[in-house]
């Protein structure tokens, strides 16, 4: 009930055709023929062009670097809030020690 079933492998079907065989043919030399001169777009800057260039580089400059800044500063927060809790918890530890006990 819970066997996989197993796909059998079909057998062919028909007249089974040998391939075809090619015979070889004579290789031509080729006349060289003077290479195509590619012509590439040129691109033309126009003042408008570099100045929203230049726009679009310096709004990600400042997008990125106010990113950065603040990850640098939330880690920085994050380090100071962490020693000021170390610093808290070894004083609370250490505070009995030091203490003289009260007698009764």
């Amino acid at each position: 009930m819970l066997r996989p079933k197993i796909p059998t492998m079909p057998t062919p079907t028909g007249l089974v055709t040998p391939p075809a065989v090619v015979q070889p043919t004579a290789v031509e030399p080729m006349q060289p023929s003077p290479a195509p001169v590619a012509q590439r777009p040129t691109v033309q800057i126009t003042p408008g062009t570099a100045l929203a260039v230049i726009g679009a580089g310096t709004a990600v400059v400042l997008v990125v670097g106010t990113v950065l800044v603040s990850m640098l500063l939330a880690t920085a927060v994050t380090a100071a809030s962490v020693a000021v809790c170390a610093l808290v918890v070894r004083s609370l530890l250490a505070s009995p020690a030091k203490r003289p006990r009260h007698r009764r």
